[in-house]
């Protein structure tokens, strides 16, 4: 076998064992329960998909903090991280509440 075969062959297996060992945790993470939309959170670029007017998909919002883009985040801890449960005006930094 040539070095580049052996490479190409090590690289293969490298890159499987990185994604089987990233299966678990994923599963576990969709199981561990709901998620939100998160309004006013997500950073500019960072946004989920159908985020309001102005925003075709993800990535689109244009400001930090944009009160009609959301992100996805666990369920019932939107309002902690300082977010909304809808869509509202202006971008301001969301402030979390803690308790």
């Amino acid at each position: 076998m040539s070095s580049t075969i052996k490479i190409t062959a090590l690289a293969a297996s490298l890159a499987t064992a990185a994604l089987l060992a990233s299966a678990p945790s994923q599963a576990a993470g969709d199981q561990a329960g709901a998620k939100e939309k998160c309004y006013g959170v997500a950073l500019k670029g960072h946004n989920d998909c159908k985020a309001g007017p102005g925003t075709s998909c993800a990535g689109t919002a244009s400001a930090d903090y944009q009160g009609n883009a959301w992100k996805l985040v666990p369920a019932g801890t939107c309002v902690t991280q300082g977010g909304t449960l809808e869509a509202h005006a202006g971008n301001a930094r969301p402030v979390p509440h803690r308790g």
